[in-house]
């Protein structure tokens, strides 16, 4: 046997004989469907006292997903409690249901978040160190290969709030260069909603990600589920280089109608349940499902993959 073939064979029944020897628990993480998928599943709009039991349906589908996969994350959205981001009503209304998971929660603020509020004392007290450093509102983390920037979009254009947090945005996709980018705020940058519909206050955030090739941005406000074809800054259709906007303020807030015509991007709109969405993040592409509560039927599913 020629010595390069005899290495190779002795190469590999060592490294098979290796892995004989691990028990399957203990390396089984390693296997493409387990190392290469992240799920990222939550909604904005959520906790209303009162009568409401929607934000307790919504909860306990995220919870349910959370105990199944130990390595999900939920998410808010922002307007994560009604009628205001306090420190008493975070006790008293999110508290008892997506309270539940809250250290498996990395949450944004909304301009509910600040009423009564003004610092967002509430909402900082309340998440910890889920929401960054306190009394800034915009941090990063990594979910598999996906790079995630939680943002806040309270923050007044032309303020030293919105010029530092756009600056370290910045900073970061250029030193930290990642093939698949999701951001999530509250305000949407594109919205068919007859509530709040579309808002300029991001749109600087919306094309510096464009150009930096991020994939997707998430947001609230607007008590609806809106899905958008990828799009450029402008709201154009851009199939090859656009990011891809979902509106999901379905946690539990009473919903909102749409206006006529929807804007030109719009592929799926619904405000007829509420419910949460779903993202399996993989290297290289994502997949996405809207799971409504229990008595709602909407869905909605689809894939695609990172620029």
């Amino acid at each position: 046997m020629p010595p390069r073939r005899a290495a190779s064979l002795r190469l590999t029944l060592l490294v098979t004989g290796l892995l004989l020897l691990v028990p399957a628990p203990a390396w089984a993480w390693l296997t493409p469907s387990a190392a290469d998928s992240v799920t990222l599943i939550g909604a904005g709009d959520i906790a209303v006292c009162g009568s409401n039991v929607r934000d307790s349906a919504t909860a306990q589908i995220v919870s349910d997903v959370l105990a199944s996969n130990p390595s999900a994350i939920a998410f808010t959205a922002g307007d994560n409690v009604y009628p205001d981001g306090s420190t008493s009503w975070y006790a008293a209304c999110y508290e008892p249901t997506w309270g539940a998971f809250k250290f498996r929660t990395r949450p944004v603020p909304g301009n509910h978040d600040y009423y009564n509020n003004p610092n967002g004392e509430g909402y900082f007290g309340y998440f910890g160190s889920q929401a960054g450093p306190s009394g800034r509102g915009w941090y990063r983390y990594d979910a598999g290969a996906w790079r995630v920037y939680a943002l806040t979009s309270e923050c007044v254009r032309g303020s030293r709030c919105y010029t530092r947090q756009y600056g370290w945005l910045r900073a970061d996709l250029v030193n930290n260069p990642h093939r698949c980018v999701l951001a999530m705020w509250h305000r949407p940058r594109f919205s068919s909603s007859a509530g709040h519909g579309s808002s300029t206050r991001m749109a600087p955030v919306f094309k510096l990600l464009y150009n930096h090739d991020a994939e997707i941005v998430l947001s609230g406000h607007d008590h609806d589920y809106e899905r958008f074809a990828p799009t450029d800054p402008t709201g154009s259709p851009d199939p090859a280089n656009g990011l891809r906007q979902w509106v999901v303020g379905t946690g539990g807030a009473s919903l909102y109608g749409f206006m006529s015509p929807a804007l030109p991007a719009s592929e799926v709109r619904d405000s007829s349940s509420h419910g949460v969405l779903r993202l399996s993040l993989h290297t290289g592409g994502y997949d996405w499902q809207f799971i409504p509560i229990p008595g709602d039927s909407f869905t909605d599913s689809g894939s695609g993959t990172c620029h």
